[in-house]
């Protein structure tokens, strides 16, 4: 077992690895029991302005961080409790194996000419209405959840993983759930998902860009070059109406040599947005590619966290900061494509 101040390091790969092997569990998922109990505090606690929606997201993403921050003072002096508790909640968190998977579906499902399966899929990604989309239309739709998902999905909680160890992992993925549960712009959620809206953006400032330079580094996996997608990225990133997805989009539209943005049509209402990259519309092929990047981009990305992971614990343990307890001891003070 590693020594306790690589704990982290160590469960932060352990984690990407049993992601990357088993991927998301068909029953029982413990995000899907967080979005379960948070849509029952929603329920208490709403109200249609900011104030009320403050509070719901305070307490949404509070409890786990309190519980991250416990459950890692709780194992600080303990490297093999300390390692599993990390592996276990980055596997939790992780989704980097699943979105690769249902690229891969739509992919199939595209070749064959089977559009209804295409579009009855398209809902396991994002929240388009796909009711009238042709196939350009649905791998465009694919290679942008993509994009936008390996930065939420795999860069962001790995950062934060990184930084704060369990609470930041936990406290990620609650503020990202909580962003694709009510921050979307609909009648009801308008005033009251501004909160959480606003804190997945600030969480995933770092990371999308992160994600962006990535992508760059690793484009030749899908047949790009590090040079063309830099420029694209550098030219279009700032287009979309999103401070982050357009990090991730307009990258991954360099790295595969596409044309992404246009009309999305979700159900309801419709949004145009700019159009990022050079190229044709993507296909089925493009998707493929897309998740051979995703794949490059969570590999260097687990390697970068771990590295961070060990620093820091290292750097506390050498101050008298707890023998690699990391922030949390002693106590000093996460679908919309």
């Amino acid at each position: 077992m590693p020594p306790r101040w690589t704990a982290d390091a160590a469960g932060l790969i352990a984690g990407y690895l049993l992601d990357a092997a088993i991927g998301d569990p068909r029953r029982l998922h413990p995000v899907a029991g967080y979005g379960t109990a948070a849509a029952a505090l929603e329920q208490r606690t709403y109200r249609p302005h900011r104030t009320a929606g403050a509070l719901f997201t305070t307490i949404a993403v509070g409890v786990p961080v309190l519980a991250g921050l416990a459950a890692a003072r709780a194992t600080r002096n303990h490297p093999a409790a300390r390692f599993a508790l990390t592996a276990a909640t980055t596997w939790t968190v992780l989704g980097g194996r699943t979105l690769r998977r249902e690229a891969r579906t739509m992919a199939r499902h595209l070749d064959a000419g089977d559009l209804p399966a295409a579009r009855g899929r398209l809902n396991h990604l994002c929240g388009r209405d796909p009711s009238a989309l042709d196939e350009p239309e649905l791998a465009r739709a694919t290679v942008e959840s993509v994009a936008e998902n390996t930065s939420d999905a795999v860069v962001a909680p790995l950062v934060w993983g990184a930084l704060l160890g369990p609470a930041g992992l936990l406290g990620y993925r609650a503020a990202n759930t909580l962003d694709a549960m009510v921050g979307h712009r609909s009648p009801r959620y308008a005033r009251f998902g501004t909160p959480s809206a606003r804190l997945d953006d600030l969480l995933n400032l770092g990371p999308s860009r992160l994600t962006g330079l990535l992508t760059a580094a690793v484009s030749p996996v899908a047949g790009g070059t590090p040079k063309e997608t830099l420029r694209v990225w550098r030219r279009d990133r700032d287009d979309h109406p999103s401070p982050n997805a357009g990090q991730c989009e307009a990258a991954m539209a360099g790295a595969l040599g596409v044309r992404l943005g246009g009309r999305n049509v979700y159900f309801g209402r419709s949004e145009t947005r700019p159009f990022l990259g050079d190229g044709p519309r993507p296909s089925a092929a493009h998707l493929r590619r897309a998740a051979r990047v995703s794949g490059a981009v969570g590999a260097v990305a687990v390697v970068l966290a771990a590295a961070v992971a060990a620093a820091r614990s290292t750097i506390t343990a050498g101050g008298g900061g707890g023998g690699g307890a990391g922030p949390e001891g002693p106590f000093r003070v996460r679908r919309r494509s």
